[in-house]
């Protein structure tokens, strides 16, 4: 793929100009970006990076067309999947959320010039040495289980601490730091001194995120493409719509549970395709003697067929298992208790024992005729006095009033 230099330059033009826009016009005013606002923002990144796709296929071929297409899917699946990572650290830090736009987008523009960098040094040493294939299918092929290995642990991202890392420690120890925001400050002044916010250690930790991610972002992209061209603008424009996807599907992050599962599989799909290119560009001379092998290599529409479809199979079985558990969590049917006997007493719930104890018996109500005591029981006639009516005494089990139950004590 032969591109002209002023395509490069056009190229990174926009990349910067669209960063400048996205600053100047959302992250400049603190504010928390509704969904409405996300959603459509989110949608016009998504349509500018198809729209490059197209016109890559329109003028260079759809071979070059379907590899960028691949590349972008793929880098936009291992994006979402750093939200978790970002998420983690806004919430040590306790980032306000007015200001969680500026944190993304700086860490964007970093993540954009580090991968522009690994992207170069990579392209010379690929050009140089075919052997690196053979490197970067190790490096993915222990991704996909490092990925597996995480989602079937029982530990979860929130259980580990990035206010706490070795370098946040080290820059603390350095550098002066203060333990208060000042607004969206990176340095701020007590008593005189320059301090750091804790705005600087989030944009610090966010950007050593970024190299990390990079290790397993560019040997994906390489194994989908070795046009320099293509993996630069596929990360790009994958990187370019992150901040709008995390306050679009932020409430969603904790649902998409085979997340994982589904980059594994995309890895290990990629480190075998990365495999088969390079024993069939084998120069290694402890390989077939230096000669390449004939093994057939993966086309590109299998590639995008693949990442494609197990993208979306991730993402429904995560929707709908998440919403299966929350019912099953919060909507449980009360437990069915057998019918009692007839003439045993009903079985008592907690439900009931609680209706029970708040309910007050009706201060008319009648005790029924066969609670009368027998007429033996009834005091002499010489024992009432001659005034009073006679009363029969109450029944057993019948309620006493309030005020005779203070009657009583009184006279007690």
């Amino acid at each position: 793929m032969n591109v002209p230099l002023w395509v490069w330059l056009a190229t990174v033009a926009v990349v910067i100009g669209m960063l400048v826009f996205d600053f100047v016009g959302h992250a400049r005013d603190p504010h928390e970006p509704t969904l409405r606002e996300s959603a459509i923002w989110s949608a016009g990144y998504i349509a500018i990076a198809l729209l490059f796709g197209v016109g890559v296929g329109v003028f260079s071929g759809w071979q070059y067309g379907g590899e960028y297409m691949a590349g972008w899917l793929t880098e936009k699946a291992l994006s979402v999947d750093n939200l978790f990572v970002f998420l983690l650290i806004m919430t040590s830090f306790a980032v306000p959320k007015v200001h969680q736009q500026k944190v993304l987008l700086i860490g964007i523009a970093i993540a954009i010039v580090m991968r522009g960098a690994f992207i170069a040094v990579g392209a010379v040493i690929i050009e140089q040495f075919v052997a690196v294939f053979y490197l970067f299918a190790i490096i993915l092929f222990w991704l996909a289980w490092s990925q597996i290995r995480e989602a079937l642990s029982s530990d979860d991202h929130e259980q580990a601490d990035a206010g706490d890392s070795r370098l946040i420690r080290l820059v603390r120890r350095v550098l002066p730091t203060s333990t208060e925001y000042d607004g969206a400050k990176l340095v701020t002044r007590i008593d005189g001194k320059r301090l750091l916010t804790p705005m600087a250690l989030v944009i610090v930790a966010i950007g050593l995120t970024d190299l990390l991610f990079a290790f397993d972002s560019i040997p994906a992209i390489f194994g989908l493409t070795q046009e320099p061209f293509l993996v630069f603008t596929a990360n790009a424009f994958a990187l370019l719509g992150l901040r709008q996807l995390y306050f679009l599907i932020g409430g969603l992050l904790e649902r998409l549970i085979y997340l994982a599962h589904g980059l594994s599989v995309i890895l290990a799909f990629i480190g075998v395709k990365l495999t088969l290119h390079a024993l069939h560009e084998n120069n290694v001379p402890f390989i077939n003697d230096g000669q390449p092998l004939p093994v057939p290599e993966v086309p590109i529409w299998l590639s995008l067929l693949v990442i494609t479809g197990t993208i979306a199979v991730a993402a429904v079985a995560s929707l709908v298992v998440s919403r299966r558990r929350a019912a099953a969590a919060g909507d449980a049917p009360p437990p069915v208790l057998p019918a009692p006997a007839p003439g045993a007493p009903a079985p008592t719930t907690r439900a009931t024992t609680a209706r029970s104890a708040t309910a007050t018996p009706p201060a008319t109500a009648t005790p029924p005729a066969t609670a009368t005591p027998p007429a033996t029981a009834t005091p002499p006639a010489t024992a009432t006095p001659p005034c009073a009516p006679v009363r029969a005494p109450a029944p057993a089990g019948r309620p006493r009033s309030r005020s005779a139950a203070r009657s009583r004590r009184r006279g007690s």
